[in-house]
């Protein structure tokens, strides 16, 4: 969660971060003094330049509070600046349903944090607000296309579109529509998913321009008719409005770190039933502009990096030049410790997944006030014995200053992955099932793969209408290499139960359920909403 902080420097004029850039105030879409659209034609006009450096910053498997990869991020490009290199770094936006739940904003934490953080956590620029719009307008004309006829034949019980809004609000979650009579549409079931979870959301950090964008909305699988063929949103005849909706929200969105450090934050797509980093358009951009960009992916190596690597970097022909692992000495002991099956062992898993894919990692340790030296000084000797680079880092506290060790040893880890091949953990031409397998196995450890009868029906749904050659998207728990939460640090033994697959179709991948995946969250029982307190001069107290 965010903590009150005070900001070491006075925030610039985004035309003055915009210029450090090489951006012409005349190019910029201001939202006020601190943050601006870049239009996404700036991309197209640099095409020809070459590309600074890419790093992920990935993470061991979590505790339930998180172990600050938002806040590394921040610090590493902070730092990454004080040692003289032209840095940016692209973060997710922010959702209001987890900032009014429990978990708290996305903007990183003490000094180490993107601002105007306050705007940013809430309504920001009205990207996520597109995105429902355009999700919702679909809704709306697929269901005013059952009123008027239903000349497409689609089956009401087969509609896997659902409506979004960017709350939590479990109450959402299962619902009936189209009640009181004929004139009130067409009586079915439905649901409300969380923005975030709109495979819209999915699209848009995903589409490679104007045109891929509206693509990619025509292929969307709204549902199926009554033979069992995918009805898509282009015969809905929703994507030129839904195109008209994203307009604005295409455009990737500059801001600042603490320090003056650029960023770009731009969509925000789940991390477990979608991929779970910030737009393609965002981080090609700022790979144009800048010779180090320092991303996130959410969750763990086996979650987020997998999907970075494997979805983000396939469709968007991305190279990343080095991983940073973040480490808490909490995660390792919430893990079980030092024990080869405990949190020292995830930590070893999650150091093999990264060179499963070509790169060697290095481990970032996000110190807190209360660690003890000696956990510390043992994890770092722990990576020294896996041939790992580690440096302790105390950004959170000290801000860039506090990670300059951490983004030396990155500096390092890129010119040693030069001579490393990137490669995705599987080709796109294996059966969707070999594919599962391929993560299950590598990826977490598993022995195997057990499938439900419904999941066994979908994938022979899928491969029937072509859709095997798609990447997958593992849905599962993020608190255990396993899909069982309960199985803390490096399980054995276990297979990967897959009890469902979604299609979507129109962000390009087929997501595999595995586990009781909620779409929708509930508020807690005394939600971060109800410590919130407006002054008469305006200003809020409460907000994390």
């Amino acid at each position: 969660m965010n903590e009150p902080a005070k900001s070491p420097l006075p925030l610039r004029r985004i035309q003055e971060v915009a210029s450090d850039l090489g951006l012409s105030p005349d190019v910029l879409l201001p939202h006020g003094h601190y943050i601006a659209k870049i239009p996404v034609g700036e991309l197209a006009a640099r095409q020809n330049q070459p590309d600074g450096k890419l790093i992920l910053v990935t993470a061991m498997t979590p505790t339930p509070q998180g172990e600050g990869k938002t806040t590394t991020t921040i610090g590493i490009a902070d730092a990454l600046r004080r040692l003289g290199h032209k840095t940016m770094f692209c973060l997710r936006e922010p959702s209001l349903g987890p900032y009014f739940g429990i978990k708290g904003g996305g903007t990183g934490a003490g000094l180490a944090q993107v601002m105007p953080a306050e705007d940013i956590n809430l309504h920001f620029v009205g990207d996520m607000y597109s995105v429902e719009k355009a999700n919702n307008l679909l809704s709306a004309m697929l269901d005013n296309h059952l009123q008027h006829g239903n000349p497409l034949g689609i089956d009401p019980r087969r509609i896997v579109l659902r409506r979004v809004i960017d709350l939590n609000d479990r109450a959402l979650r299962d619902i009936f529509i189209g009640l009181g009579g004929v004139k009130h549409g067409v009586p079915r079931r439905d649901g409300f998913n969380i923005t975030p979870a709109s495979e819209v959301m999915a699209i848009l950090c995903l589409a490679r321009d104007y045109t891929d964008l509206g693509e990619r909305f025509g292929r969307m699988v709204v549902g199926f008719d009554s033979k069992g063929r995918p009805v898509q949103a282009g015969e809905i005849k929703a994507v030129g409005a839904m195109q008209v909706l994203m307009r604005d929200a295409i455009h990737p969105n500059l801001v600042q770190s603490m320090e003056g450090t650029p960023a770009f934050v731009h969509g925000g797509p789940f991390a477990n039933i979608a991929q779970g980093t910030n737009t393609a358009l965002a981080t090609r951009l700022a790979l144009k502009l800048a010779d180090y960009v320092v991303t996130e992916a959410g969750f763990a190596t086996e979650l987020g990096a997998e999907k970075f690597f494997d979805i983000k970097c396939r469709a968007s022909g991305l190279k990343p030049a080095a991983a940073v692992i973040v480490v808490t000495a909490k995660a390792v002991a919430y893990h079980g410790g030092s024990s080869p099956s405990g949190g020292l062992g995830n930590l070893a898993k999650h150091i093999e997944n990264i060179r499963v894919f070509g790169l060697e990692p290095v481990v970032g340790i996000n110190r807190f006030s209360n660690d003890s030296p000696a956990d510390l000084k043992r994890i770092v000797d722990f990576c020294e014995k896996q041939g790992v680079d580690a440096a302790v880092a105390d950004h959170y506290s000290r801000g860039g200053a506090g990670a300059v060790e951490l983004a030396e040893a990155v500096v390092r880890c890129v010119a040693r992955n030069r001579r490393r091949k990137f490669r995705f953990a599987y080709p796109l031409d294996w059966p969707i099932g070999r594919k599962i397998e391929r993560v299950a196995k590598a990826l977490y450890g598993a022995d195997g793969v057990d499938y439900d009868r419904s999941a066994e029906t979908d994938m022979d749904l899928l491969q029937r209408h072509g859709f095997d050659q798609l990447p997958i998207c593992v849905a599962k728990t993020a608190m255990s290499l396993s899909d069982d939460a309960s199985l803390r640090g490096r399980p054995k033994g276990f297979r990967l139960n897959v009890n469902e697959l979604r299609l979507a179709a129109g962000a390009g991948f087929v997501v595999v359920i595995c586990g009781n995946i909620v779409t929708m969250p509930g508020l807690p029982r005394e939600p971060s909403a109800a410590r919130i307190v407006v002054q008469p001069d305006g200003t809020a107290t409460g907000l994390s």
